[in-house]
This record gives C-alpha cells, sequence and structure tokens, in this order.
C-alpha cells in the first residue's frame, strides 16, 4: 500500500522554503557552497541553486558526492558496488557547505557523505539540507533544513520522484508490513 505524501506543488513549495531558510541562516550567499548526494541529492542541490539564483541573483557553488566507497555496508551488501564520478569543481576550504540528500534515516548516508567530503578538504561549516526526515536514526545528524517531517515505521518505505530522475515530482510512503 502506498501513499502519496508530497505532490510536484508541495515539494517546490518546500524546496523555496528551504532556499529562503539557507540564505537567511547564512546571511546571504558569501562563501556558501551546496553539496548533492547522488542520486536524488544532486537534484535536490541542482533545485535550490536555482532558487538561490532566483532570489539572490547569483550562482552559488554546486558540487556532486558519490559516497558509495564511504559506505559502511559495503562488506555486508549482496551487490556489487556501483561508482558514479564525484565532482566538487571548487575549493571547500573555508566554505559553508550544504550538504544535500532526499530522505534522512539512520544518518548513515550522513556520515558516509561528511567523510567523503573532508577528504576534499576543510569547509568552515557543514549544513545538511534534506526534502524528507523520516526519522529512526542510528547516529546523532539532525539536519539543518526540512522540506517535510514525517513520522514512519521502520518497515514503510519513503520513496522520493524527481522530473530529472523519474519523469514525475511526488514523494510517496511505502507500507511493506506484512509483505515479504
Amino acid at each position: 500500500m502506498s501513499t502519496l505524501l508530497m505532490n510536484g506543488e508541495e515539494m517546490n513549495r518546500a524546496i523555496t522554503r528551504i532556499a529562503h531558510e539557507i540564505l537567511e541562516k547564512n546571511k546571504g550567499t558569501q562563501d556558501l557552497a551546496l553539496v548533492g548526494i547522488r542520486t536524488r541529492g544532486v537534484v535536490l542541490a541542482n533545485r535550490l541553486r536555482e532558487k538561490i539564483k532566483e532570489i539572490e541573483k547569483t550562482t552559488v557553488d554546486l558540487g556532486i558526492l558519490d559516497i558509495t566507497l564511504y559506505r559502511d555496508d559495503l562488506a555486508t551488501s549482496k551487490d556489487k558496488p556501483v561508482l558514479r564520478d564525484t565532482d566538487i569543481p571548487f575549493a571547500i576550504d573555508g566554505k559553508k557547505v550544504v550538504l544535500c540528500d532526499d530522505v534522512l534515516f539512520t544518518g548513515r548516508t550522513i556520515r558516509a557523505a561528511i567523510d567523503a567530503l573532508v577528504d576534499f578538504g576543510r569547509p568552515a561549516q557543514v549544513q545538511l539540507a534534506v526534502l524528507i526526515d523520516r526519522g529512526h536514526r542510528e547516529l546523532p545528524f539532525r539536519p539543518d533544513y526540512v522540506g517535510k517531517n514525517i513520522p514512519t515505521a521502520k518497515s514503510m518505505r519513503v520513496k522520493v520522484q524527481m522530473t530529472e530522475e523519474d519523469q514525475e515530482d511526488q514523494v510517496i510512503v511505502i507500507d511493506n508490513k506484512g509483505q515479504n
């Protein structure tokens, strides 16, 4: 069974709000950079960059981070890891870096992303922007910017679909309870 959590219009409003919150907290775009975690975190970072450009009439740095080799479940995974490009075409030293991801769950992806990020330098600050925070943290990470908080059971799955990857914008919650 699946339930629509956000439609495209609601996602757009949430992203617009997050962009304004980022600008407010950072007092503009000085030394600001967005880094998206593959795959839908990159889409979120791109959309935030465009909103910030509309608001401030300036373009902030944008990076793409592949955390595959930093994951703590590589040894236990049955699937062979698929490596994709990391592209951070600017120096992160002294930057206020906003890591972007679609869903925050246990926090393990964020831990891996921070490990990967610091291999590129020493940011002045790392902030976290997520479209959905679903709870169930295993590591002590809390997002600075959230599109929507949704309490979920561990058996549920949150699926973010974005036009750039999935041909439509929506967030759905899939309840796998009772299914094998």
